[in-house]
């Protein structure tokens, strides 16, 4: 076999890309975004894509509250808007995806419980939302909880809202699942549905569409608290940066402005900003 022969020169080239290799990984942190093409520094964040008002991926771009909220926050940890990477985050990956690092924080409707605090961090919480129902603008045969008994009742296919009302206030509810809110949302505009429910703040995102201003309205029941959150890792140091933005952001009035810009024309009757680490039972 042919050895071939290692100059002094090729040795210290070889020498100083190791030394490089190293330096680069020790300065790696595990709470620090990742660094892009041409040396710009990025943070990856995980969003619902497909909630109106809320988190949104369009033609145009990326909306919604928890988009301007994770802008803010992303903002104030030192990234601009062209620095963000935004990735999708459905319900049932949130953890994993922090867990594995596949993004830095998620805002994404994220409600915090007790089984989700196990498992990763939150900051906030940041919004305090209501399960509600969704129906038609000139419907008022239902006024209470109580008036869904015998009323067809939409949530889509895997939720627990639909499931948790006939539970606990409307035993003889009818449940209809529907693959899509949007599908949901038809069925009450033609009649073969009676109400949708899910969070309030995600019903008041779908009524404020141009193609559904005016058409309905929430019932404002409250039916229970969901405390939404920003997951971060578990033992991060993110979670006391963020909180620290989150709170500015609601002395400045950005997150008022935030709220009214994105449910404003469903006249969402909005909580007042909660406190950090306020969780309401």
């Amino acid at each position: 076999m042919k050895l071939r022969k290692v100059t002094a020169a090729s040795a210290a080239v070889l020498a100083l890309a190791l030394t490089a290799t190293a330096c680069g990984s020790d300065d790696k942190d595990s709470d620090s975004a990742d660094t892009g093409a041409g040396g710009d520094k990025k943070i990856t964040i995980g969003i619902k894509f497909d909630q109106p008002g809320v988190g949104q991926k369009t033609p145009q771009g990326y909306e919604g509250f928890d988009v301007d909220v994770a802008t803010y926050v992303a903002k104030e940890l030192g990234y601009s808007e062209d620095q963000i990477q935004w990735k999708e985050a459905k319900s049932a990956d949130r953890e994993t995806m922090l867990q594995r690092g596949d993004v830095d924080f998620i805002a994404a409707s994220y409600s915090i419980t007790d089984e989700r605090d196990a498992k990763v961090d939150f900051a906030g919480p940041y919004l305090l939302a209501h399960q509600d129902v969704l129906i038609r603008a000139d419907d008022n045969s239902i006024k209470t909880p109580e008036d869904l008994n015998d009323k067809k009742l939409c949530s889509v296919v895997g939720s627990t809202s639909a499931q948790n009302v006939k539970e606990k206030l409307a035993p003889k509810a009818q449940l209809q699942e529907y693959p899509t809110y949007s599908a949901c949302l038809t069925g009450v505009q033609n009649k073969a549905i009676d109400a949708l429910t899910t969070d309030d703040s995600i019903l008041a995102g779908y009524a404020a569409q141009d193609s559904f201003k005016g058409k309905f309205k929430l019932g404002g029941f409250k039916m229970t608290n969901e405390n939404y959150g920003i997951g971060v890792k578990n033992g991060s140091d993110l979670k006391a940066k963020i909180n620290t933005a989150l709170e500015k952001m609601v002395s400045d009035k950005s997150w008022e402005k935030a709220v009214e810009a994105n449910f404003g024309p469903a006249n969402y009757k909005y909580e007042p900003a909660p406190k950090i680490g306020n969780i309401v039972k």
